[in-house]
């Protein structure tokens, strides 16, 4: 064990769903339901054992047999779709709450960023939210005065740092929680998808403390559905799906099964209902239905190299807004964001009516390989409030076309087709 930070056996986790039990009104139907509770187990007995498998009615296991190492100093990614588990799993590890069905063993100190600013006092200040945050790490107060001008610099919250947190917007309360979670030197830190919350520039700012934490040597759990970020920070992750592992291997190999699951097999010119599918967002606009088309007939319409695209995002919208940045996106089966066709790089933003309404994206010349691909779009307002993200939505198809123009070219090296000519120089 000298050499495992986290060793996860048989690891399960049960909950109770179903509808909450009525409150006592009266004294009265206090008594009254005490002196039936005897006879209501009688016959509970009774019915469970004519139905022995009533209790798995209103009992869901949210992690089931899951069982992994995690050594010292490792980096490891954790991946799945919204309900997979991942969230109860770290919760676990961070000891918020206890495994119903075997253990996990945590050698060191966690310092971990499951939810915005969980374990911060709202009446205390940011400063003595940092001191309490390294008391209950176990760190001394001299430890933590070592780090606090660094953490309050990273957070950029030196004019607040002696408001109380009750007053901090969501993006100060983030900012803070982050830079104590990385700066108070846990052995193991865990980051949860919270990240996705703050703006960009602070994305990046995290990533990039991530990493300088791992380059330290402490191991670090990072929970995302930001696929390039995985890939970035993570040699190795763990895939889950209905609370079981799945997958336990390098980054590009879990990634590119992840992508694989979640992207649905589709068809040029045909309507696309993804209202039901995993996103990120506040929901308040929606993408309900997506359409594209190559717009080429002598191939059945798919997408080619060096040809247009056509993408149609059929949207609904609680109240009319306008959206300063709606993207198409195009990954690789790893993966890697290969195209983002963003209303915000032209410069633009676009007014949408309460209701229904239909975006429509060209691409005029599809500078990509023939392959397939991963479609994917992200629609957020002005000030960087998203509100609809999914990365992997469809799998699409692109093919080339050979010198006659028609049929289907195979497919060369690379990512990007491109023109280009050789000849042989004279000396």
């Amino acid at each position: 064990m000298s050499d495992i930070a986290i060793r996860v056996e048989n690891l399960g986790k049960q909950y109770r769903i179903g509808a909450r039990r009525a409150l006592r009104r009266t004294f009265a139907e206090s008594i009254a339901a005490a002196a039936a509770a005897p006879f209501r187990g009688l016959r509970r007995l009774f019915r469970d054992a004519d139905a022995p498998g009533r209790e798995s009615d209103s009992m869901v296991w949210a992690l089931r047999h899951l069982s992994f190492d995690v050594a010292r100093g490792d980096v490891v990614g954790i991946v799945g779709h919204n309900g997979a588990g991942k969230s109860t799993l770290l919760k676990i590890l961070s000891r918020i709450t206890s495994p119903t069905a075997g253990s996990a063993v945590i050698c060191g100190r966690v310092g971990s960023l499951l939810e915005v600013g969980i374990g911060f006092h709202s009446e205390l200040t940011g400063r003595d939210n940092v001191f309490l945050s390294g008391a209950i790490l176990g760190m001394t107060r001299r430890e933590i005065g070592r780090r606090f001008d660094e953490i309050v610099d990273f957070a950029e919250v030196d004019k607040f740092i002696d408001t109380p947190v009750k007053f901090y917007s969501s993006g100060m309360y983030l900012r803070l929680a982050f830079a104590v979670a990385a700066h108070l030197e846990p052995d193991i830190l865990i980051v949860d998808e919270v990240l996705a919350v703050g703006d960009v520039n602070f994305q990046r700012k995290c990533l990039g403390k991530v990493d300088d934490v791992a380059k330290e040597g402490r191991t670090v759990l990072f929970v995302s559905h930001n696929m390039q970020a995985v890939q970035r920070l993570c040699p190795r992750s763990l895939l889950l799906e209905r609370g079981q592992l799945i997958a336990d291997s390098n980054t590009a190999d879990v990634v590119a099964r992840y992508l694989a699951q979640v992207a649905h097999e589709t068809s040029p010119r045909s309507l696309i209902d993804v209202s039901a599918m995993h996103r990120r967002g506040t929901g308040e606009i929606k993408v309900a239905q997506i359409w594209y088309s190559g717009l080429d007939s002598s191939v059945s319409f798919r997408p080619r190299s060096r040809g247009p695209l056509e993408v149609r995002l059929d949207l609904v919208s609680a109240i009319s807004r306008t959206i300063g940045s709606i993207a198409i996106t195009i990954y690789d089966k790893n993966g890697t964001k290969l195209v983002n066709a963003d209303l915000m790089s032209l410069g633009k933003s676009v007014r949408i009516s309460a209701g229904r309404n239909v975006v429509r994206f060209t691409i005029h010349d599809l500078f990509l390989n023939p392959g397939r691909y991963i479609l994917g779009w992200w629609i957020s307002d002005v000030q960087g409030t998203v509100f609809d993200f999914v990365e992997a939505a469809a799998d699409i198809e692109v093919v080339g076309l050979d010198s006659a123009g028609f049929g289907i070219r195979p497919s060369s090296d690379g990512a990007v087709c491109c023109d280009f000519a050789v000849e042989v120089l004279p000396e």
